[in-house]
């Protein structure tokens, strides 16, 4: 049988080096799309698998929740596994097992099962997510040619954030929800083949890099808050369930910071979030990610339910969101370096809050077009805001060696900003049968997140010029 190392060597000839990295970037791409297609596929099948599954709005919510939290909680270590294990290693098992954790979720025959399975879609996301990033780095060594290929992954992600409504609303509405998750299989299958052909090792493995116990309290902190978060609203803020998870989510956050600042290899070394462009990027990542998935969530519900729309015409209600997110992810670093980042991020963070203040004209009974163009504003204020721009601000902000470890924590409290908006907005505007009420809090609360996130970047951000 031929291993893995010898195929990586001989079926695409180390002569034809052009052949090999674009058949990686293929690879890659095609793994990211299904990555980011599961963060926005799924919002407009909630209302039918939970009236398949049933499980109640808890178990609605924990279907977004569980693969946003489980990124969210191992993105930090996800790179560190390719350093102990290989990154090439890493990266096809996370692929291979993504296709895995599709099919368990295509064949659920309960909420409980769907949930592990997004769980499960999420841990290989949290792997798969920094080592393409690291792969694309390593095999492009041409800083032109890195450049375009890392920039192709992110408006890769970009559109498929965007296509995620409309594909989700065509297949429930044509084949049934189960085929949101095995359109993933044949997907990640071409990735793992063309990764696997063109992949290359880098070096050996080194040993140590995994801090365990610092991970498994990070864990018991988010999904301890999240509990709470979404149970609260049910049980009774006192219920003695949410009092223990929120007791243990704040005793996990005492030790991991006790723990971080001991160790000799901390999962996010101490300081790095005093930097304050870190701290801005971070902020400013959560809180608009906290807005799209709290309206995602709730306007999902409110268009299914109260006004009876159809999976797919949901998704072309959302059409204007995604649309203009794929076009300022394809767009944004070009503005950035037309207007600076920090102009670039006030621009952002104000569309986002004049499109949030837009979207309370929805319960009024505004036509489309309308709310239509608030969508769009919340579209393309999350990547100018975020995303590649807010790298790019904390570039001259950190050295050279903690550039990976600040974008990791960027990425963490961009994942975290989408579990926590759901559940806010679960809890600002609950469910009264199939009626949604108070949706405006849930906009108001986004509006004045995204001016809280203008205004802290107007503060910390040094002034920078566009480029020549």
């Amino acid at each position: 049988m031929t291993s893995d190392s010898d195929i990586s060597r001989t079926d695409i000839p180390t002569d034809r080096p052009e052949l090999r990295r674009r058949t990686l970037l293929w690879g890659i791409c095609a793994v990211t799309f299904v990555v980011y297609l599961d963060t926005s596929i799924a919002p407009v099948a909630i209302p039918t698998i939970a009236d398949r599954l049933g499980g109640g709005d808890t178990a609605a919510q924990w279907i977004l929740d569980a693969y946003t939290l489980a990124i969210a909680c191992l993105l930090l270590s996800g790179g560190l596994l390719g350093d102990r294990f290989g990154n090439r290693r890493m990266l096809l098992g996370g692929t291979g097992a993504f296709g895995l954790a599709s099919v368990v979720c295509a064949l659920a025959p309960s909420m409980g099962v769907l949930i592990a399975g997004r769980a499960l879609q999420g841990v290989c996301a949290a792997v798969i997510v920094p080592l393409s990033v690291a792969a694309l780095t390593t095999h492009f060594p041409d800083p032109t040619a890195r450049a375009k290929a890392i920039g192709l992954w992110g408006g890769t992600a970009g559109v498929a954030l965007a296509l995620g409504p409309l594909v989700g609303g065509v297949l429930v509405s044509s084949v049934g929800w189960q085929s949101l998750f095995w359109i993933n299989v044949p997907i990640t299958v071409f990735a793992r083949g063309a990764m696997r052909l063109s992949l290359q090792h880098k070096g050996r493995p080194r040993g140590g890099g995994i801090d365990v116990l610092g991970q498994t309290l990070f864990i018991a902190a988010g999904v301890g808050v999240t509990l709470a978060l979404v149970e609260g609203p049910h049980r009774g803020w006192t219920h003695p369930f949410v009092l223990v998870t929120l007791a243990g989510a704040a005793l996990s956050v005492a030790a991991f910071v006790v723990w971080e600042r001991r160790t000799e290899q901390p999962m996010l070394p101490p300081g790095l979030l005093r930097v304050p462009e870190v701290f801005a990027a971070c902020a400013v990542n959560f809180l608009g990610l906290f807005g799209l998935y709290g309206v995602l969530f709730i306007l999902t519900l409110y268009l299914q339910g109260e006004r009876g729309l159809s999976p797919i015409a949901t998704g072309l209600e959302f059409l204007p969101l995604f649309g203009a997110m794929g076009v300022g992810s394809l767009t944004a670093s070009y503005v950035a370096g037309r207007l600076g980042t920090r102009p670039t991020m006030l621009l952002g963070l104000g569309s986002i809050c004049v499109g949030m203040l837009g979207l309370l004209s929805i319960p009024a009974g505004a036509p489309f077009a309308v709310y239509g163009v608030a969508l769009a504003l919340l579209g393309i204020g999350i990547p100018l805001s975020g995303g590649v721009v807010a790298i790019a601000a904390m570039m001259n902000a950190v050295p050279a060696e903690s550039v990976g470890a600040a974008s990791g924590a960027m990425n963490t409290f961009r994942q975290f900003g989408a579990v926590f908006g759901v559940a806010a907005a679960a809890i600002a505007s609950p469910r009264v049968g199939d009626e949604v009420t108070s949706m405006s809090t849930t906009f108001v609360i986004a509006a004045v997140g995204a001016l809280a996130g203008a205004v802290l970047t107007a503060v910390v951000l040094r002034p920078s010029g566009p480029r020549e």
